[in-house]
């Protein structure tokens, strides 16, 4: 990987090209995580790469992996989106399409299932952006709490305090029928 990095940082496009076919996909699916937003994720990760083009002559080894650079750049740019976009219209919806339905025994249960998951659903958005980050990266994303503190550039006790608080502020919002994530 460094000589593939030294030759993109001496203007070899098809070097670039090669790290953006190693990082793509990796990058839009944290980028994606962190917005829940494809369109938004698609246009994140097509200027993380852009913004990387345009600096990679200032990257220099520092022990990390050539990735954890480019999660910066996407993790700024992510930061910077959400501010202007506190309020948005669409994380419902997607999490809607991404949360799993499963087979449910029964029509009753079915309709407590469907009515619990959009209550849920309905609470997520009621939390702030950082409890909604750690919601969908720990129970939709299905990350430990330490990939969601490298995710969110946060400590492990700084996810677990916010998961803590977001789950209990759900707790609050949901039927008594509603069954919790532990």
């Amino acid at each position: 990987m460094s000589a593939l990095v030294a030759r993109a940082q001496a203007g070899d496009v098809e070097a670039f090209g090669e790290i953006y076919g190693r990082y793509v996909d990796q990058v839009h699916r944290q980028v994606y995580r962190w917005v829940l937003d494809r369109e938004a994720a698609e246009d994140l990760t097509s200027e993380t790469f852009t913004r990387a083009l345009a600096n990679i002559g200032s990257f220099r080894w520092r022990g990390s992996d050539f990735g954890a650079w480019l999660a910066t750049i996407a993790r700024n740019l992510t930061i910077n989106w959400q501010r202007s976009h506190q309020r948005r219209e669409r994380p419902v919806a997607e999490l809607r399409d991404a949360a799993p339905v499963g087979r449910v025994p029964s029509p009753e249960a079915d309709a407590v299932a469907n009515l619990t998951r959009e209550a849920l659903l309905a609470g997520i958005e009621q939390l702030n952006p950082n409890q909604r980050q750690v919601v969908a990266l720990r129970y939709f994303g299905e990350l430990s709490i330490e990939e969601t503190a490298t995710k969110l550039g946060k400590t492990p006790s700084a996810v677990k305090g916010l998961q803590y608080k977001a789950l209990q502020a759900l707790r609050g919002l949901l039927p008594a029928t509603a069954v919790m994530p532990a």
